[in-house]
């Protein structure tokens, strides 16, 4: 009997494949408004590359721990709204510099959490510059405003569009006016200064892990500007317990979750999307089924090949995946740090190699923030730059250890510069390749979403929720907005509402 006819007697309302940060909000804000919803978690537990891991008394984040989503006001603030739909809180704590830079030619700045603070900072170094400086970044503000004004739902929903631009119909227009721009266009508008527009460069680069060419203004706005808005929040108990938060009210509304459970197939009948099977064998029927996979992923793997809608393939051609990166977790003695350092480094000493492997080093110290995820008197510094699967293949296990030893001395040099004495002082270090990110979190060579193969018309070229494929959603980090934790939390909240809206909820 094919497995799409043996199957569990029920028909839940909703399949979500995978627990990524944008599933758990599809999940939840689904749960709330009585849909019947099964998260499937082919780990051990939920949050994808926003997960954690544990050992020898270190907690460690797998992923970026610089935040957004988590402020107190105003539409933007997703992961706190996320959170209170289904009736929990996450404690967290301020930082009050979104990211110290250690730039070429002595560029020493950090982005101070009070937007005065760090517009004197950029300007103490390109004075000639000031009006420019102020003026795109000003602009930025015009974005996030707009952004900042709207209920942040689906616009694949008439319904909404409309309502929304009967409320606020000047940040609608605003929106569509900056839809299909990218940073640096703007950016040139304003600033004329090429060491200047590098640095614009390495602001988008930072979460975007592209050039200001090729990065949407509107997520640019919400970054650059929220940053001093609603600020950077750290996770109280690590970036780990976001997931877990929303798990435990993904339980209360009513919802479920199965770990260990990894979905091989998405099953369709008559071109539908009906239901998932696993690994096992085991089969769950859905009128929905949301994948958390990568867009990748989902069309490759879980699909047949001879499924691939065509707008797909013509998205792949516009789109390519992200590097993976090679990921450096230590735990150092506390006096390596010296007084007044910030959580967030980024090092780049040679602007040629800002795109490079290996180019961009970014460094995380979230015991700064909450000592507790450490044992008493040491730290943890997460160190991570973007690397590529295919550097990492065709290796015998000794090639592969001796040359992940070897990067790791490459990276630990390069911070050693900034923290002298991190390699005397190093208690514990755990190196993570591509072919890890691979292992752990199911994603297609270790990639951290889609970046853009050229020069595109801002954000119009991004996949929303529905596929081409009746019953099937993409959500994450693949589809519209983007990536980082507040863009697939806003993919979250509009995949639900679209559901919903299809469900009749």
């Amino acid at each position: 009997m094919s497995p799409s006819l043996h199957s569990t007697l029920d028909v839940l309302d909703v399949i979500i494949i995978g627990s990524g940060i944008g599933g758990l909000v599809t999940a939840t804000q689904l749960a709330a408004k009585g849909a019947e919803v099964l998260v499937l978690e082919r780990y051990l537990i939920p949050g994808g590359s926003s997960g954690y891991f544990e050992r020898q008394g270190y907690k460690f984040d797998v992923g970026a721990s610089m935040i957004f989503g988590f402020g107190a006001q105003g539409t933007t603030n997703l992961l706190t709204r996320a959170l209170n739909t289904v009736k929990v809180s996450q404690e967290t704590i301020i930082d009050p510099v979104q990211v110290h830079y250690h730039l070429p030619n002595k560029l020493d700045l950090k982005v101070e959490r009070v937007y005065e603070k760090f517009l004197q900072n950029l300007i103490a170094y390109f004075p000639h510059e000031e009006a420019g400086i102020r003026r795109f970044y000003d602009e930025c503000w015009k974005v996030f405003h707009c952004l900042n004004s709207i209920e942040l739902l689906s616009l694949e929903e008439r319904g909404y569009l409309l309502r929304t631009f009967l409320q606020h119909p000047l940040a609608c227009l605003g929106l569509v006016k900056y839809l299909p721009q990218n940073v640096g266009d703007v950016a040139r508008r304003y600033i004329k200064d090429q060491e200047l527009l590098k640095f614009i460069d390495i602001e988008c680069y930072s979460w975007s892990v592209v050039s200001a060419d090729l990065t949407p203004m509107i997520n640019a706005g919400m970054v650059f500007s929220d940053r001093h808005y609603g600020g950077v929040n750290y996770p109280k108990g690590g970036v780990g317990t976001i997931a877990q938060k929303l798990v435990e009210g993904l339980e209360k509304a009513g919802g479920k979750i199965q770990y260990q459970a990894r979905v091989t197939k998405i099953l369709t009948e008559q071109g539908k999307a009906v239901g998932v099977q696993l690994a096992n064998g085991k089969v769950y029927r859905g009128k929905r089924i949301v994948s958390n996979a990568t867009q990748w992923d989902t069309f490759t793997k879980l699909l047949p090949g001879d499924k691939i809608p065509n707008n797909e393939k013509k998205w792949q051609q516009s789109y390519k995946k992200s590097p993976s990166f090679l990921s450096l977790h230590m735990g150092v003695e506390a006096a390596v740090l010296p007084d007044g350092t910030e959580c967030h480094h980024i090092i780049l000493e040679d602007w040629q190699q800002m795109t490079a492997p290996g180019g961009t080093l970014f460094v995380s110290i979230p015991t700064l923030l909450d000592p507790d995820l450490a044992p008493k008197g040491y730290h943890i510094i997460h160190a991570f730059t973007p690397d590529w699967i295919d550097n990492w293949q065709g290796l015998s296990a000794s090639e592969y250890e001796a040359k992940k030893e070897a990067a790791a001395g490459e990276v630990i040099d390069r911070l050693e510069k900034i923290f002298p004495g991190l390699d005397a002082g190093l208690d514990y270090l755990e190196v993570g390749t591509p072919r890890t990110h691979q292992r752990f979190l199911g994603r297609e060579d270790g990639t951290y979403g889609p970046i853009p193969r050229r020069k595109l018309r801002g954000l119009l070229g991004m996949p929303f929720n529905r596929t081409a494929i009746p019953g099937l959603y993409c959500v994450g980090d693949s589809t519209f907005p983007g990536q980082g934790l507040n863009a697939v939390a806003f993919s979250g909240f509009a995949c639900a509402h679209r559901i919903a809206i299809d469900l009749g909820f």
